[in-house]
């Protein structure tokens, strides 16, 4: 009986490990392959939204590295009164998307969804393809333009369409920076993507 519990207690000390190893922050974030060797579930999320949305692997891991760092709990830094007094955030964003409330309100609504949570990568690589898609539906970007998409990502489709970000130098730094990243993800996935999706978890 003693050993039975504690073969079982050796079960859910293994799956907490293994929950936890697939939450945290990559070590090496700025290689696609270190960070889907680390975190293998991770890129069979971000497949599956490929697959589903048609969003690329590379542009998908692009966004959620500007937006978070791959930081699930990551927040927008609170505003400060007189330089010193912490006050409210600038914008309900938060988890590996940063995608505020309402619109992640929208995602679940619209894909019956209802337990989609911001802080599981899951959810939010499936979240990043659903938007890339509507971007592509609403402004006519294609889905492989990382740049023009991020646009969107940031500015909200109203707003790009108005073309707020002619006047908006971080809007164009910000998505310059994630098409660099992207076309650096991209390569690096050309390397390990055969050995990425030979690989198979046998409890998965």
């Amino acid at each position: 009986m003693q050993k039975k519990i504690l073969n079982k207690s050796f079960f859910y000390f293994f799956i907490f490990l293994f929950l936890v190893s697939c939450s945290s922050v990559p070590k090496n974030t700025s290689n696609a392959c270190k960070i889907f060797g680390e975190n293998y579930l991770w890129y069979k999320h971000a497949k599956k939204s490929s697959r589903v949305y048609g969003a690329p692997i590379h542009i998908i891991l692009a966004f959620v590295s500007k937006e978070s760092g791959f930081n699930r709990w990551a927040k927008p830094k609170r505003k400060k009164l007189f330089k010193i007094i912490p006050y409210k955030r600038p914008s309900s964003s938060f988890g590996y998307s940063q995608a505020v409330k309402k619109t992640w309100e929208l995602y679940k609504t619209e894909t019956d969804n209802p337990l989609a949570l911001r802080t599981r990568f899951r959810d939010s690589v499936m979240f990043i393809g659903w938007y890339m898609k509507k971007t592509n539906k609403i402004n006519k970007i294609p889905l492989d333009d990382s740049y023009r998409q991020y646009l969107n990502y940031y500015l909200g489709w109203g707003n790009y369409a108005k073309k707020t970000y002619k006047t908006d130098k971080n809007a164009i730094l910000y998505a310059k920076t994630v098409q660099k990243k992207s076309k650096i993800y991209k390569n690096q996935l050309t390397e390990c993507r055969k050995t990425l999706d030979k690989r198979k978890y046998i409890i998965f």
